[in-house]
């Protein structure tokens, strides 16, 4: 401010410099007021172009992680089903080989193998509708011929192809698949070829089980990776977004109290043209 400023009224420079401060504090308490009602450091482009941008594509990934953490959710759920189905029929085919093994023996007369006969055909067709009934989103998952690809990332690449099919073709896991459809045990020798057929049919169930385990580890595995890279990338964009509450709060208190010195220095500002009144009633 020049020399003899405040013997000028016309224009009040002091009144222009101490509002300008006033304006200044005021928007850098906004700004400050802002950062803590939203927990922001950034909250628009202008405050750190190149932070902000770095912060919306750290946003973007972690949203495509946590999708692609919930789609392995998913995918486990569906071998899960799977799997539920798989050991309920080597239950089934477990029961299979005790009755089969029972008819081999030649104590049993014609009506008692009939007898164990009819329980052999009632668990063959419960093994067929556990598998019609193995479905998931309309699917069948035990039809021989599932296939799917599931997204477990936020790339392109990041998939994981699961298969669930039988040496049966089209008949999948079905009686007629596993080659069971026919058990006869009305004879010593029929129940004895009966035992082989079961006995194969166990070993390929418990090698798709098998299978189905692999594939469920690489999906938990896959889970554990996705939750760490959320983790990580949530805390790197927390460091370059979020706002340091401690920081902000002292802030606050440091532009408020410059906020009040400027009101003040303002208003003094305002009555020092006041003075010149003494040279005109002199």
């Amino acid at each position: 401010m020049a020399f003899g400023d405040f013997n000028r009224i016309n224009t009040n420079v002091q009144t222009l410099e101490s509002r300008f401060s006033l304006d200044k504090i005021n928007k850098e308490l906004g700004v400050t007021q802002l950062r803590l009602s939203t927990g922001f450091r950034i909250n628009r482009a202008e405050d750190d172009a190149a932070g902000f941008s770095i912060s919306a594509k750290l946003s973007s990934r972690i949203a495509g992680l946590e999708q692609g953490l919930s789609n392995t959710g998913d995918a486990k759920s569906v071998l899960d089903i799977a799997e539920s189905s798989l050991n309920s029929m080597l239950d089934i085919l477990t029961t299979l080989k005790t009755k089969a093994t029972q008819a081999a023996n030649d104590t049993y007369g014609v009506d008692e193998r009939q007898f164990i006969q009819d329980q052999i055909d009632s668990l063959v067709n419960e093994l067929n509708s556990l598998v019609t009934t193995t479905v998931y989103q309309g699917r069948s998952l035990l039809g021989g011929t599932y296939n799917a690809t599931f997204q477990v990332g936020e790339r392109g690449a990041d998939v994981i192809n699961v298969q669930l099919t039988s040496g049966g073709a089209d008949a999948g896991f079905t009686a007629s698949g596993l080659e069971i459809d026919a058990l006869d045990v009305s004879s010593f020798a029929s129940a004895q070829l009966a035992m082989v057929s079961i006995d194969s049919a166990i070993d390929y169930i418990a090698g798709a089980v098998n299978n189905l385990g692999i594939y469920q580890t690489q999906l938990s595995i896959r889970e554990e990776i996705l939750t760490q890279a959320i983790n990580s990338n949530s805390s790197a964009r927390s460091r370059i977004r979020d706002a340091d509450f401690a920081k902000e709060q002292s802030e606050v208190l440091k532009l408020q109290i410059l906020q009040q010195t400027a009101i003040a220095s303002l208003a003094q500002a305002n009555a020092a043209p006041q003075a010149v009144l003494g040279f005109i009633s002199a």
